[in-house]
């Protein structure tokens, strides 16, 4: 496979996503893509829609969502609550790059560095330009809570990714119990959650349900393992029976059981569905994952297709891009609209609200796609240097290195990424709680925990490929 440094990658965008569909090899799991492709597309659509902004009658603009208004809308969240089939993904790319991974005789440390070297790039940018923006907007005079509310909008992304993250640290171990277990692993993940809600429900209290965030997300994420290998063999009649139970279930749990229909969290809701991860959620994902059984099966020759799959290439290339910030496009559309004096009514439902929708979907689209084009080669160049180094470089082995140096690189790896998901963490719960005495609007010390452990794991990566170039070719 001929390796194309990131200047001839990235170069024409066309042409470089026309060569990289090309070049895909007729073995990849294209659906995967596909389905990622279209999740991303949900969650973005879906949140653009329930958001409304408006003018305060004290001159101010604010956003909310516009759920609690629009209550009959509520089962509309199972069309765009999309997080299931994330994971559902990721677990099954997770498995694939894992199980190559070890035929190539890497660590779980290797492997942990090249499977964030396209992650930590954008993230870095991200909370880098969101830190600059509330700096120089607090220097401008703008009031410190406004600063509050925008930078604790931009950064609700972030809560996926500290779940995705922590999913993928612990691959090489809960993909070892799934090939000693099998499906018992997720079912027993999905008693946890059951638990916690028993809990939950009895005592209304959420916080004793807080397991349920690594329980729920880590079965859906085991059961892309079993998807992948075919531990869980799906056929039509097979996958439609999964829709339809998954469906079944989940009317029944959120008609006369005690769930909220709504599958996105909703403002003082008694329970939320996503937050953490519920059984009625766990039941949308068996539908889900259903649904997704029948998309592969029906689009494997279609994506076969050159301009097809282009497209899902194209989106794939900057899909987190895309997530880190639809919310930001959101934000700089509402400043947009309202400076021109289009921004559409506030009144959620009314038929005025929904024409309104139009213009505001636009617009948000024509900013995400600046940004993208802006922000979105950042991601690019890091994927190329990723695929580069695996193909160029072979990983020291353990013979080469020595015991004290891959014992000493190990404890490093483990630390950063874990001080990383820390931070993120740390964003996600705190938001800005450290209030206006931040320097940089969000909390200096989770800044300084991602940031720094970025920058390690990319040192990291870079001392990885040098101690494989220098290693003699075998």
């Amino acid at each position: 496979m001929a390796v194309h440094p990131p200047g001839r990658v990235l170069g024409g965008m066309v042409t470089s996503i026309r060569d990289l569909a090309a070049r895909t090899p007729a073995s990849r799991r294209r659906d995967l893509d596909l389905l990622r492709a279209a999740a991303i597309g949900a969650v973005v659509l879906g949140h653009w829609l329930i958001v409304t902004v408006e003018r305060t009658s004290d001159g101010r603009l604010t956003g909310f969502t516009a759920l609690p208004e629009l209550r009959w809308a509520h089962a509309l969240t199972w069309l765009f609550q999309v997080m299931p089939v994330f994971f559902l993904v990721g677990g099954a790319a997770n498995a694939i790059s894992w199980t190559g991974g070890r035929r190539r005789g890497e660590t779980p440390t290797r492997w942990l560095l090249d499977r964030s070297a396209r992650l930590f790039p954008p993230i870095t940018v991200f909370l880098l330009v969101v830190a600059t923006g509330a700096t120089v907007a607090r220097s401008a005079g703008v009031a410190h809570d406004l600063v509050e509310q925008a930078v604790a909008l931009v950064l609700l992304p972030l809560w996926f990714l500290v779940v995705y993250l922590g999913v993928t640290a612990l691959t090489p171990w809960t993909h070892r119990l799934h090939e000693r277990h099998g499906l018992a692993v997720p079912a027993a993940l999905v008693a946890g959650v059951a638990a916690g809600d028993a809990l939950r429900l009895t005592t209304g209290n959420e916080l004793v349900a807080a397991g349920s965030f690594a329980f729920g997300w880590l079965a859906i994420h085991q059961v892309g393992y079993a998807w992948y290998d075919g531990t869980l063999r799906l056929g039509t009649r097979q996958a439609a029976a999964l829709v339809a139970v998954g469906l079944g279930a989940l009317l029944l749990l959120t008609g006369p059981g005690p769930y909220p229909v709504s599958m996105v969290t909703v403002p003082d809701a008694a329970v939320q569905n996503p937050s953490p991860p519920t059984l009625a959620l766990l039941t949308l994902a068996v539908a889900q994952l259903g649904l997704a059984a029948l998309v592969a099966r029906a689009a494997r020759g279609w994506l076969h297709r050159s301009q097809p799959w282009a497209l899902v290439v194209a989106v794939n290339t900057v899909v987190l891009t895309v997530y880190l910030w639809h919310l930001v496009a959101a934000f700089a559309g509402a400043l947009a609209l309202d400076a021109l004096g289009l921004l559409p009514p506030s009144d959620p439902g009314t038929a005025g609200w929904w024409l309104g929708r139009v213009p505001w979907l636009a617009a948000l689209a024509i900013v995400l796609v600046v940004l993208v084009i802006l922000l979105g080669p950042v991601e690019t160049r890091a994927a190329a240097r990723r695929t580069e180094a695996r193909v160029v470089g072979r990983p020291p082995t353990q013979a080469t290195t020595g015991l004290a140096a891959l014992a000493a690189r190990t404890g490093a790896v483990v630390a950063a990424y874990t001080a990383a998901v820390a931070g993120l963490l740390w964003l996600t719960v705190a938001g800005t709680a450290g209030g206006p005495h931040e320097p940089f609007g969000l909390p200096l010390g989770a800044l300084v925990l991602v940031l720094g452990s970025a920058a390690v794991l990319r040192f990291g990566r870079a001392g990885a490929r040098r101690g494989s170039a220098a290693e003699p070719s075998t």
